[in-house]
C-alpha cells in the first residue's frame, strides 16, 4: 500500500543560495524508488507516493539524496496526507476569514511543548500571535511574515534548538493538503 506524502524543504533557492531546480528535486525523488512526484512552487515542496519507509526515515534518505547530488546540506521535513490535514482542519484561527498571507504553520521534526516558547514576549508583539499544534505551530501575523517580530521571535536558535522549523504560509499549506489526497 502506498501513502501519499509531502516533503517540505528547508532554506533552499533563497537568495540565490542553494540553488535546487525542482526539475532536479522531482529526478531525484523518482531515482529514489517514489510515484506521482510533483512539486509546488519553488521553495522546496514535492509531493510523493511510497510505499516504503516512515516520515523519519523518507525525510532522511532525501536528506542524504540532496547532499550527495548536490553538494550541500538541506533540512527536511515529511508528513503524510492525513497529518497535512489534520494541521489544516485544526487551525486555530479563521483560516476562511484572512489573507493567506497572514497565517502561517511552522512544522517542526519533532513534539514541542509550550516551555520551549515561554521567553518570548507575546504581548510585546501584539496583534500577532501564535498557537501550538501537532508537531507545528500557527501563526497569524497580520501585516504579513516579513514584517513579523513574532516569526523573528519565534524563530531564535534558543527556541528551535534541536528542531528542524520550517514555515509555509496558508495557501502552501491548503494546497499541500489537496496534492497529497488519495
Amino acid at each position: 500500500m502506498t501513502t501519499m506524502y509531502a516533503a517540505l524543504l528547508r532554506g533552499i533557492n533563497v537568495g540565490g543560495a542553494r540553488k535546487l531546480p525542482m526539475a532536479d528535486l522531482r529526478a531525484l525523488l523518482e531515482g529514489l524508488g517514489h510515484d506521482a512526484v510533483r512539486t509546488h512552487l519553488q521553495s522546496g515542496q514535492a509531493v510523493f507516493a511510497s510505499g516504503h519507509g516512515d516520515e523519519d526515515s523518507l525525510a532522511a534518505e532525501l536528506t542524504g539524496a540532496i547532499e550527495k547530488r548536490f553538494g550541500f546540506a538541506v533540512d527536511v521535513i515529511v508528513r503524510d496526507h492525513a497529518y497535512l490535514k489534520a494541521v489544516a482542519e485544526q487551525c486555530p484561527f479563521p483560516a476562511a476569514d484572512l489573507e493567506a498571507k497572514q497565517l502561517h504553520v511552522t512544522y517542526f521534526s519533532a513534539p514541542v511543548d509550550a516551555e520551549r516558547f515561554e521567553t518570548v514576549d507575546r504581548s510585546a508583539c501584539l496583534p500577532e500571535e501564535f498557537r501550538l499544534g501537532d508537531r507545528s505551530l500557527y501563526l497569524y501575523a497580520p501585516d504579513g511574515l516579513g514584517r513579523s517580530k513574532l516569526a523573528e521571535a519565534l524563530a531564535r536558535p534558543r527556541v528551535t534548538k534541536g528542531l528542524i522549523a520550517t514555515t509555509r504560509n496558508w495557501n502552501t499549506v491548503t494546497k499541500l493538503v489537496e496534492l497529497t489526497a488519495p
